[in-house]
């Protein structure tokens, strides 16, 4: 992949993602540098981090828990502080104890509420035994869990168990069935995320970038006039939105993979060490004095 074609691919560059909840569009936005600096109050902020591959050594990232801990220190900086912060996955490179003892201690440096959902890094050979044991809530079920905050519902989907066997996303029956529970007392009106390691549309099958089932998953959420689907595992921001579904990726706090079909295969990117910190900085939105937001882009170089 050519340095150029990739950086200008890479057109938002984070390492958390931070989201704000419109309550006069009813939709939740990424907020970009070009966008007017005046903006109503938010009735949520929260922070999507993912894809932190603890335990990775190669030439894209020898020090991933150096960006990791930057990515935790610019969250704890922020000045509105989020409500919660959500890891969507691959917390580790190889499920190794050692790994998940160390992205253990260094969340534990958040100064907000956190909730995580496994990738298919974090289930290699007990699927997904220790990552449940040392992250899962009491009330995930199934692989899945729901929150309130705001008025607006949050539901985190496992959908990475399967993946060594058919190279691709899947939720299964048991999830979807309590999805369907879960969201059938809600108003057409609430606005609902969901998220998820796999993204919940076709990125790229040949790479393993989609879900088998998540059709089930969409038709379930095409009633709700705000329904955004939030996803890691492809080290890259995507959009797409399909009725009135928006989905979104996010970067990885690790290493960058290449655009969808650019080479044979999704390997880590490898750039110099500038051009890398300048893919893999931060995005911080703070909310000023006078009710105006203030968004800053900061590289890591």
């Amino acid at each position: 992949m050519k340095r150029g074609h990739f950086l200008r691919h890479m057109a938002w560059t984070g390492l958390g993602v931070l989201w704000t909840f419109d309550a006069g569009a009813g939709l939740f936005r990424p907020r970009s540098v070009g966008e007017a600096a005046a903006a109503s109050l938010p009735g949520l902020n929260f922070v999507q981090i993912s894809d932190s591959h603890i335990g990775f050594h190669k030439p894209a990232n020898e020090q991933v828990d150096v960006t990791f801990q930057a990515a935790i220190n610019a969250i704890n900086a922020l000045k509105v502080p989020p409500a919660f912060v959500v890891h969507t996955g691959d917390l580790t490179h190889l499920s190794k104890p050692a790994e998940f003892d160390q992205v253990k201690q260094l969340l534990s440096g958040l100064k907000v509420p956190l909730y995580t959902l496994p990738g298919e890094h974090d289930v290699i050979g007990d699927r997904g035994k220790l990552f449940n044991d040392l992250f899962a809530g009491k009330d995930r079920r199934e692989g899945m869990q729901s929150w309130d905050h705001s008025g607006v519902h949050c539901v985190s989907l496992t959908n990475v168990l399967d993946f060594a066997a058919t190279g691709q996303g899947q939720i299964g029956q048991p999830q979807l069935d309590l999805l369907a529970k879960d969201l059938a007392p809600l108003s057409n009106e609430t606005p609902v995320v969901i998220f998820s390691h796999i993204p919940l549309f076709d990125a790229y099958p040949k790479w393993g970038w989609a879900t088998s089932d998540a059709k089930q998953v969409n038709t379930l959420l095409s009633r709700f006039a705000s329904a955004t689907v939030l996803s890691g595992h492809i080290h890259q921001v995507l959009q797409r939105t399909e009725g009135r579904i928006q989905f979104a990726t996010a970067t990885s706090t690790a290493f960058p993979l290449p655009a969808p079909g650019v080479g044979e295969q999704p390997s880590p990117v490898v750039l110099p060490e500038k051009e890398r910190r300048a893919a893999t900085g931060f995005r911080s939105i703070s909310l000023m004095s006078d009710r105006q937001l203030k968004l800053e882009e900061h590289p890591l170089g």
